[in-house]
C-alpha cells in the first residue's frame, strides 16, 4: 500500500510531504547510480551533457565537475516542477555563470537544438515516460552524431515493484526500453550488469549512429 501511494512521486514529485521525503529517499539512494552513470559517459572538459529526469540535483552535480573546459555546458530537464526547483536551487551558482541550464519540461519535447549534445545520461528514469518512442525518439534529435546515451537502473527493484502497480504496463522491462532505442536509430544498444559499494545495478548503453 505505501508503494502504490508512493509510486507516482517517483516520476513526478509534488511538492508535499510524499515529494519531500521522495526527493530524500532519491538523493541518498540513487546517488551510487547517479555518479556511476556519469562516470561511465566518458565525459570530456568541453562536452556539451544532458541529464533526463534530474531529480534534486546529485547527478548534475557530479556532471557538473566534469565540464571544466571554456566550452563544457550542462543540461537538464524534469517534468516535475518540484524537482527542477529544488535542482535550481542547489546548481544556481552554476546557472549564474551560464555553465548549466535546465529546464521544467517533458523528455518528448525538449527545448534543445538538434545534433547539439555530446552525452546523455539518466538514472531510475525511462519507464516513468508516458511514450517511450518519443522519448526516444527526442533524444536521438538532440544528440550529435556518436553520441553516448547512458542509464542507470536497479533491476532487482523494478522486478520488486512492479507487481505493485507502482509502474504502467510494461514499459519498466529494460528489454522494452533498449528495443525503443534500436527502433529510433541507436545502435551498440547494450546492457551489463555492474558492482559497486556492495550495489548490483544495470547499466544500458547507446550510440546516437547517425
Amino acid at each position: 500500500m505505501f508503494l502504490q501511494r508512493l509510486g507516482p512521486q517517483f516520476g513526478h514529485p509534488t511538492q508535499s510531504v510524499a515529494g519531500w521525503l521522495t526527493s530524500k529517499i532519491l538523493s541518498r539512494r540513487n546517488r551510487v547510480l547517479e555518479e556511476n552513470a556519469v562516470k561511465l559517459c566518458g565525459i570530456s572538459p568541453d562536452n556539451t551533457v544532458l541529464e533526463l529526469g534530474h531529480g534534486p540535483g546529485v547527478g548534475l552535480e557530479a556532471a557538473a565537475r566534469l565540464l571544466s573546459g571554456p566550452k563544457g555546458k550542462l543540461l537538464g530537464i524534469d517534468f516535475s516542477e518540484y524537482m527542477h526547483q529544488i535542482a535550481s536551487k542547489r546548481m544556481q551558482e552554476l546557472i549564474t555563470s551560464g555553465k548549466v541550464t535546465l529546464y521544467h519540461c517533458d523528455v518528448a519535447s525538449m527545448p534543445i537544438a538538434e545534433s547539439s549534445v555530446d552525452r546523455v545520461f539518466h538514472c531510475n528514469c525511462y519507464y516513468f515516460w508516458p511514450d517511450l518512442k518519443k522519448g526516444t525518439s527526442e533524444i536521438y534529435r538532440v544528440m550529435r552524431p556518436g553520441g553516448l546515451m547512458v542509464t542507470t537502473l536497479r533491476l532487482s527493484n523494478l522486478e520488486y515493484m512492479a507487481p505493485k502497480k507502482v509502474f504502467t504496463g510494461e514499459s519498466w522491462r529494460p528489454e522494452v526500453y533498449m528495443e525503443a532505442l534500436r527502433a529510433t536509430g541507436f545502435s551498440d544498444v547494450r546492457m551489463e550488469n555492474i558492482t559497486d559499494q556492495r550495489i548490483t545495478f544495470q547499466v544500458i548503453v547507446a550510440t546516437a549512429s547517425k
